[in-house]
């Protein structure tokens, strides 16, 4: 017998921000309903951490970004929410670590390349990916062109067949680590393709100017989107640290069992995880065979050291704080994320693909000696001294048990064309499926989140509202 305090109309399992959005939407229709979260805050893979003792000036562990012209469900909450956005960066020289450890300071946004040679081949691989992108169809990556032979192949074999040779692997190592934190040949070709399309385009996929998914940062740190969403619901009604672990249907009502064994009535349930813990519930009955293939997916590794400082010492000497590297090291890219009005400097330093799987198998003492080493010795060669950090901030998301890595859910070659990449926002019976992963749009990003949350709570409510 169900607790009569039990009975909802929706359930929604995790609290990040498709999640929170989805219950906010379903909050507003008037429907009565419960979030269910496995973790002990809300936010999923934002992730704001103080910088000082008094709890304040925030750097985000987890999502960064978002823009004010393609991001406008994102843009929208933060005036809603009064909060101060940060452009980021983007002038300066950079600096940049080739395959061999070398280091040199090159011109904000230029790849770091240096024959004419090296650079006509870097155009023609790119066009090639940018003409590919243009083409894809992101909504059915499936009933795009050339979408069969594109997810039979990876990003890496697609490469070397429009330009064969080290250039290409370098590049599409910098692009598919930097963009999901997997190698290119763990992607499939037209999960890349239509991933960038997603993005509108490879270019702003990869900007931090405006319109690029890299240019404005929140002051008050993307986490506070999470919380704010949550304070429109009534506390009653989100339960943290509550992991769902079945979910069954089949009677008159659905049946959702936490952890703890409470068990939850329902019409409806909107699942707000990553694919690939799709697995950590237990349905009843089974999913069918295509969403169960989707726990197949590649969760990337993409993890982050916040170095913080009592100045900026880096514009000093006209850096943009940017820092790329195809060289050894543990030490993948870093970005300025300071708030000087809060008198708050920070570089991040991201560890991301088989570089974040080396950082992420170190002792921490161990991984941060080497990324301070990699970090003095690329900044150094402009900055005769690098001061010791104030703080060092680690976030590692493969070892959170509920994430198991991040951004985003990769798609092999054959999934995308297969069943379960063409029927993955379709619901199961009553459970509906949303997430920055099922996001034709900015997937991977807060607003391919955001988006997802929005589109599953509405399938709901016009379902419950054509019930007799």
């Amino acid at each position: 017998m169900v607790n009569p305090s039990n009975i909802v109309q929706v359930v929604v399992v995790g609290a990040g921000l498709s999640g929170l959005r989805a219950a906010t939407e379903v909050h507003r229709a008037g429907l009565s309903y419960v979030v269910l979260e496995a973790r002990d805050q809300v936010g999923g893979k934002t992730l704001s951490v103080p910088t000082n003792d008094q709890g304040t000036n925030p750097v985000d562990m987890g999502a960064a970004w978002i823009n004010n012209s393609t991001q406008m469900e994102m843009f929208a909450l933060a005036q809603e929410f009064g909060f101060d956005l940060i452009e980021q960066r983007s002038e300066g020289n950079s600096i940049y670590q080739g395959p061999g450890g070398d280091v040199s300071t090159i011109p904000y946004g230029s790849l770091g390349l240096v024959t004419p040679e090296d650079l006509q081949q870097a155009d023609r691989l790119l066009a090639a990916i940018s003409e590919l992108v243009e083409q894809a169809n992101n909504q059915f990556p499936h009933l795009g062109p050339n979408a069969t032979t594109l997810d039979s192949q990876t990003v890496a074999q697609l490469a070397q067949s429009i330009v064969p040779g080290e250039l290409s692997k370098m590049l599409t190592r910098r692009l598919t680590r930097s963009l999901i934190g997997v190698e290119p040949e763990d992607m499939s070709a037209l999960y890349l393709v239509s991933y960038l399309k997603g993005t509108t385009g490879l270019q702003n996929a990869l900007s931090e100017k405006a319109g690029g998914g890299q240019y404005l940062r929140n002051r008050q740190g993307n986490q506070e989107f999470a919380v704010r969403l949550a304070e429109k619901l009534d506390p009653k009604h989100i339960k943290l640290s509550t992991p769902v672990r079945k979910i069954t249907q089949g009677g008159p009502h659905t049946l959702v069992e936490t952890a703890d064994g409470t068990v939850y009535q329902t019409s409806k349930v909107i699942v707000a995880v990553p694919l690939k813990l799709y697995d950590l519930i237990e349905f009843r009955p089974r999913l069918p065979g295509a969403k169960q293939a989707l726990s197949s997916t590649t969760l990337g590794h993409f993890s982050k050291t916040v170095l913080t400082f009592s100045e900026p010492w880096w514009l000093h000497a006209n850096l943009s704080g940017v820092f790329s590297s195809d060289g050894p090291g543990l030490l993948s890219f870093a970005r300025e994320t300071s708030s000087s009005e809060d008198g708050q400097y920070s570089i991040t330093c991201f560890h991301v693909g088989e570089q974040g799987r080396q950082w992420a198998s170190q002792k921490q003492s161990v991984r941060q000696n080497a990324v301070l080493k990699q970090f003095r010795s690329a900044y150094g060669t402009v900055v005769g001294n690098i001061p010791k950090p104030l703080r060092i901030i680690e976030q590692n998301w493969n070892e959170d048990q509920w994430m198991r890595g991040a951004p985003s859910s990769v798609m092999p070659p054959g999934l995308l064309t297969h069943p379960a990449g063409m029927t993955i926002r379709e619901p199961f019976r009553n459970v509906h499926f949303v997430g920055s992963d099922t996001s034709p749009d900015w997937k991977g990003y807060m607003e391919g989140a955001v988006r997802s949350g929005i589109r599953g709570a509405q399938e709901v409510i016009r379902a419950l509202s054509s019930t007799p």
